[in-house]
């Protein structure tokens, strides 16, 4: 992947960049870097940073806001909202887009707003070392959308972004620098094996004994196999067995708080 991030344009297009973060000064520079010519407005919603992502946000012109942290969800939501351009392009503060991408999104507004109400993006992920070109990829997200036609949905952590009418794909990358290392992967995995145990549990979900035994080997095999992760060496080896791990803690979490609330 080349080692630049931006594209030049003509002018700002009628686009907002909607950003939510915390203690992401690493990977901040980087996102608004990508986007800081493309757009007429970027905005970075915080939930308490404490290192310095208000000051490199504010150094990039972005609107920066702070709102108590209230889920994956409802904060997109609140980052979308607060957006006042007519077309938002929703990002994560690990994400950049590619010089190819940014031409893709240009040249949708080259002759006025673009007829589609929203735009695929295809996003390819940096892990350990390498790009990841099959277990994790294609991996066809939302985020550019007519913003009155947008809401954010899902179930925590895994939201999406859904938009009423008609969408279309787009070429180039959006280029995902995941992990710091298989630490950083672990934890997050634990963390959101937590935080979709407590999702399932808010919407009365169940857990059996035989999901510990049967889901983690579906979620293995899906990336390993079905998704050709073998075909990304070691690399895909992990990501299928940290899958695998995922599922497995999202079901005992689940299973333990029904235990603990039948007891």
């Amino acid at each position: 992947m080349p080692a630049r991030y931006t594209v030049v344009v003509d002018a700002p297009l009628p686009l907002s960049i909607a950003i939510i973060t915390l203690n992401e000064e690493a990977n901040l520079p980087r996102c608004l870097a990508s986007v800081r010519d493309l757009a007429a407005e970027i905005v970075v919603i915080d939930s308490g940073s404490t290192d310095r992502t208000a000051e490199l946000a504010r150094q990039c012109g972005a609107v920066f806001e702070f709102h108590k942290w209230q889920g994956h969800v409802a904060q997109k939501n609140v980052a979308l909202r607060r957006c006042s351009q007519p077309w938002v392009l929703c990002l994560d503060a690990d994400e950049a887009v590619s010089p190819e991408l940014a031409a893709a999104i240009y040249s949708r507004f080259a002759v006025g707003q673009p007829r589609e109400d929203g735009c695929w993006v295809n996003r390819r992920t940096f892990y350990l070392g390498d790009w990841i070109r099959h277990v994790w990829y294609p991996e066809w997200r939302l985020r550019l959308v007519r913003k009155e036609r947008a809401q954010w949905r899902g179930v925590d952590p895994h939201d999406r972004l859904e938009v009423a009418g008609e969408t279309k794909r787009l070429d180039g990358d959006l280029l995902h620098y995941s992990y710091r290392d298989l630490q950083d992967h672990l934890q997050r995995t634990i963390r959101y094996a937590q935080i979709s145990a407590n999702s399932y549990d808010r919407a009365g979900k169940s857990s059996h004994w035989y999901y510990l035994l049967f889901s983690p080997w579906i979620a293995f095999f899906r990336q390993l196999v079905i998704r050709q992760g073998w075909r990304d060496g070691w690399r895909g080896w992990l990501i299928a067995g940290v899958t695998m791990i995922h599922v497995f803690a999202k079901y005992a979490f689940l299973l333990e708080k029904r235990r603990s609330q039948s007891a």
